[in-house]
């Protein structure tokens, strides 16, 4: 009924409440990575099985919701600049799938 594990340090505790309760997209975790590469790697893993889903999202095999989620994005997404900050935003809305990095950055400067 109850499985405890630990991710990077932190310790979580899982409960399985019968097939009644099904993972969906109200519990889901979030990595923060810090590059392209990164995000790529831990994309590619978790997606393997799974599905893609909009802004960075997935579901993996398990049907576990995942955010693969730049770093860099939230100094983007906080700066001040809000004609910079709506652009930003919209590349990620616009996103299906893994977020491109390169391409954010690009759209919130305007190119």
């Amino acid at each position: 009924m109850l499985v405890d594990f630990e991710i990077e340090g932190l310790q979580f505790t899982a409960l399985n409440g019968g097939p009644q309760f099904t993972p969906d997209e109200a519990v889901s975790f979030q990595i923060l990575c810090q590059d392209q590469a990164e995000m790529d790697r831990y994309w590619d893993a978790l997606v393997d099985g799974g599905e893609e889903q909009p802004c960075g999202w997935l579901r993996d095999r398990f049907h576990v919701s995942w955010q693969i989620f730049p770093t860099s994005l939230y100094d983007l997404l906080a700066e001040g600049d809000p004609a910079r900050i709506e652009r930003a935003t919209a590349a990620v809305m616009a996103t299906f799938g893994k977020l491109d990095l390169a391409a954010i950055e690009a759209a919130a400067d305007g190119e």
